[in-house]
């Protein structure tokens, strides 16, 4: 039975539906006045959060924090991350996929999927922290709340929250209140999805709670070549639950599972239109957002087709204890696993010339001990955490070394030997096996060196031409050129591999003190200690790259002439890329985009220790029953990290490297108001960071490595407003300025990556009776300034030293506005309802990434946004939520 079917079975309307009602007639009975849960608002009906591990009112956090209930999440159609970001000042969410998403809080991005890698933006499950970028996007359905605490939260949240944390509460089984949910929706591009939940009271301090989501969506982005549209959508996921609450004693038993089978992403080049692989005709335009034409050789990953394949499931079980009205235990503990595969067509054309894939796997096994002490004048508490991380991060890619060399000696169009051919028109695949052309290329690429190192020595243009003519011609006969050439391999294929592991050990404590009735100060401090384990290794699957070893024998021509011209001749050997290294041939495994560890493969490990403090101080003074304002400031601290990268020659061993911990000091001041009788919520803060040791990554050759960027700094503005002016009308609004650059090295004043300087929301709710039903219309709109998606901003200036330098500064997205709308009918009791609804109303053409793997080749690639979808929808509730 597959998993879909399963869930419904497991949630199918007509069981939820009778069950619910059944046991909402019975708790109806035994509680007529049944209000919701108590950790979900105040009595008069405000929001309580637990963003300093306590329950508080919002108003009453001293950081910047943006809290939002489930069901503002339902009104605005708010079901996964990258949509939710779209409201949050402060907070964005690139999702290139549910395996890639990246996470942008005040213009730090939290995205890699390196294993041994560290979060800068922590993401919590009830408490339990799924940061690892490659497992923590998950499904955002029967939720309670979201809290996104802005600012760095180490203190509070521990490892990873550098600059700030989100933590997802999902609805808890209930034992005072049965529920019961149904939705089912259709949408353009085939769309659907269902959504179910039911919440069963067994006794008076004993629940059960299942909900589920299956959703599917055709892709929105054209393939060219025919077979499945690239950036569909398929997900399926199931949340149990189970509640026991006798007396002092609640314990909360959550499971999740999430399967993920996403069509391909549609990584496009803008720079050459799509083509057919086979006749060379031109089949689409080269628009960011139009038609492509990309695939995965059968050769590939034993051919498994563009697309992502993920399973994410975990266990979690929270209890709290209260000893007295004054002391309590908080304790939880989890075991989290992930496992993803995507494949991808790196190069955003038809021609093979770069295919890639990502195996990440990782488990997460988390446990947590909290006391906490609170009475009148002060809230304490103290604990330690114990975190275990273990994973890998596969990386195989096939390169068709003859497409290669043509990209790298810009001769996609086959460089005049289809007469008339425009530049941006890759040729046809088969004039690759034309041992004529490649070899020519392959004299081309020498004599462009040649040509460059006699410039340099003082020759002008024409000498300098007939110098590398002569040389070429010496050192490469045009028989030699095309016998390598004939060696070049349709589908070499290597493997880089990342290894890392965890383990952590937390002490922490925090204590908030009332001086007076008005004024309240705060502080807290974190050791954290870090055992970890990085281990790499690198090979070749099918031969040595006959394109790697003839660009090394080029880089020996200025050292060792002799050498080089002695590798070029055995290149030229029938065969040379499956020849065995030996005495009599000496020739390493050369790898293309990484050089082989060891021997083709060899594991290497390395350990590491860290250790560190983070801390906290607070303020707060209430100006009046309606209004605080409040100053912070924090250290957050990312630990350090043991860094790996492949050998730089072949057969070498994996190159370590300790990244020193980043740090930012953080400065805050804000003020949190509840006016018009608690209907006007007004929150603003202004902020500063000073970062040292900011990491960024730097394409060196066809690989991306982490380096030390050194300092950078941000600063800005966040303000956000929810009101209620009347029972038929509900406001929010939001705006962020984020000003953050880098303040030292060859990026200065360079923008952080996925960060505008300015964002926007607004949403507006109208809910009025009309006879027997409730009409609502929820129009929003949210809008973003220009953002570059790598920290070098695509300058030219920054990209020489790749392996194919990018001279156009054209990985950018501008400012733009998405407007949203819902229209929906309701039964006066809520039990029923019917909507339309649509995004992206006035079909926005947008981005969401650029540069990528691609980049490695000098061929960026781009992601289309989503475009309109607009649908229809139908649910039925049954009891309180």
């Amino acid at each position: 039975m597959s998993v879909r079917y399963a869930l419904l079975a497991l949630a199918s309307p007509i069981a939820l539906l009778a069950a619910t009602d059944a046991a909402a007639q019975e708790a109806a009975q035994a509680q007529p006045e049944a209000t919701a849960p108590a950790d979900s608002r105040t009595d008069g009906g405000e929001i309580v959060v637990t963003a300093q591990l306590v329950e508080q009112k919002p108003m009453d956090v001293p950081f910047a924090l943006t809290a939002l209930q489930g069901q503002f999440l339902d009104d605005l159609g708010i079901t996964e991350f990258d949509r939710l970001g779209q409201f949050i000042p402060g907070f964005d969410v690139q999702n290139q996929s549910p395996n890639n998403p990246g996470f942008v809080m005040r213009g730090i991005t939290s995205d890699s999927g390196a294993a041994y890698n560290e979060p800068r933006v922590s993401v919590f499950q009830d408490g339990v922290s799924i940061s690892k970028s490659r497992g923590s996007y998950v499904e955002l359905f029967d939720m309670e709340r979201v809290e996104v605490a802005k600012g760095p939260q180490s203190t509070l949240y521990g490892r990873g929250a550098l600059i700030g944390a989100v933590n997802l509460v999902q609805a808890k089984a209930d034992p005072k209140n049965a529920y019961g949910y149904v939705y089912g929706q259709y949408s353009n591009f085939n769309g659907y999805r269902i959504d179910q939940t039911v919440n069963l009271p067994l006794s008076d301090d004993l629940a059960i709670r299942v909900a589920s989501r299956i959703k599917e969506r055709d892709g929105t982005i054209a393939n060219l070549l025919g077979g499945e549209d690239y950036n569909g959508i398929k997900s399926e996921a199931v949340r149990g639950a189970l509640r026991w609450a006798p007396g002092a004693l609640t314990f909360d038993l959550i499971g999740n599972y999430q399967h993920d089978k996403a069509s391909g992403t549609s990584f496009k080049s803008i720079a050459y239109n799509p083509t057919d692989p086979v006749t060379g005709a031109v089949i689409g335009d080269r628009g960011r957002n139009s038609g492509a034409a990309l695939a995965s050789p059968s050769s590939f990953e034993r051919g498994r087709p563009l697309g992502l394949d993920r399973d994410v499931w975990g266990v979690t079980g929270i209890a709290n204890y209260d000893f007295s009205p004054n002391l309590s235990l908080n304790a939880i503990g989890s075991y989290r696993k992930f496992a993803g595969i995507e494949v991808f067509d790196a190069d955003g054309i038809s021609l093979p010339a770069l295919t890639a894939a990502e195996d990440a796997q990782g488990n997460q096994t988390m446990g947590t001990l909290r006391l906490t002490w609170k009475n009148d004048r002060v809230t304490a508490f103290f604990g330690g955490t114990y975190f275990r991380e273990d994973g890998f991060q596969r990386a195989p890619s096939q390169f068709d070394e003859r497409v290669a060399l043509a990209r790298l000696t810009n001769t996609l169009n086959g460089g005049g030997a289809i007469p008339g051919r425009a530049a941006t028109d890759p040729a046809p695949l088969a004039l690759f096996s034309n041992t004529a052309f490649t070899g020519s290329l392959l004299q081309g690429v020498l004599r462009s060196q040649l040509y460059s190192a006699f410039r340099k020595a003082g020759l002008n243009d024409a000498q300098a031409t007939a110098q590398a003519a002569t040389q070429t011609n010496a050192l490469l006969p045009t028989a030699q050129a095309q016998a390598i050439a004939a060696n070049l391999k349709p589908g070499h294929q290597e493997t880089t591999t990342n290894y890392g592991r965890t383990e952590s050990w937390d002490l922490f404590g925090d204590v908030t003190f009332d001086v007076t009735d008005r004024f309240q100060v705060g502080g807290g401090i974190r050791w954290s200690h870090d055992a970890k384990t990085t281990g790499f290794s690198s090979a070749v699957s099918n031969g040595r790259s006959i394109l790697g070893g003839y660009i090394g024998a080029l880089q020996l021509l200025g050292s060792s002439p002799a050498t080089a011209q002695q590798l070029l001749g055995a290149l030229a050997v029938p065969g040379a890329a499956n020849i065995p290294t030996s005495a009599l041939y000496p020739v390493p495994l050369f790898g293309l985009g990484a050089q082989p560890t060891g021997t083709n493969g060899q594991l290497y490990n390395a350990d590491h220790n860290d250790s560190g403090f983070t801390w906290r101080a607070t303020a707060k003074y209430e100006i009046s029953p309606e209004a605080n304002i409040y100053a912070n400031y924090a250290r957050g601290r990312r630990p350090e990290i043991l860094s790996v990268g492949a050998p730089s020659t072949p057969g070498g061993a994996a190159r370590f490297s300790v990244l020193p911990s980043e740090t930012v000091d953080s400065y805050e001041a804000g003020v949190k108001t509840a006016l018009a009788n608690r209907t006007l919520f007004i929150d603003g803060s202004v902020f500063y960071y000073r970062y040292k040791n900011f990491q960024t990554t730097e394409q060196q050759g066809t690989t991306f490595v982490t380096i030390n960027a050194g300092r950078a700094e941000s600063y800005g503005f966040e303000g956000q407003v929810n009101w209620r002016p009347a029972d038929w009308v509900s406001l929010f609004g939001s705006y962020a300025y984020n000003h953050s650059r880098f303040a030292a090295g060859a990026r200065d004043g360079n923008r952080f990556r996925l960060s505008p300087d300015h964002s926007a929301a607004l949403a507006v709710q109208f809910k009025v009776p009309a006879g027997p039903v409730k009409i609502d219309f929820t129009p929003s709109v949210t809008w973003q300034s220009k953002v570059f998606f790598d920290d070098d901003n695509d300058l030219p200036a920054l990209q020489v030293n790749n392996l194919v330098p990018d001279l156009v500064q054209d990985e950018v997205q501008g400012s733009y506005a998405l407007v949203d709308a819902r229209l929906g009918f309701e039964t006066d009791n809520g039990r029923w309802r019917i909507e339309g609804f649509v995004t992206n109303a006035f079909n926005q053409k947008y981005i969401k990434d650029a540069g990528n793997t691609g980049d490695a080749l000098g061929m960026p690639t781009f992601i289309a946004g989503e475009p309109r979808v607009y649908g229809i929808a139908a649910s039925l509730k049954l009891g309180k939520r």
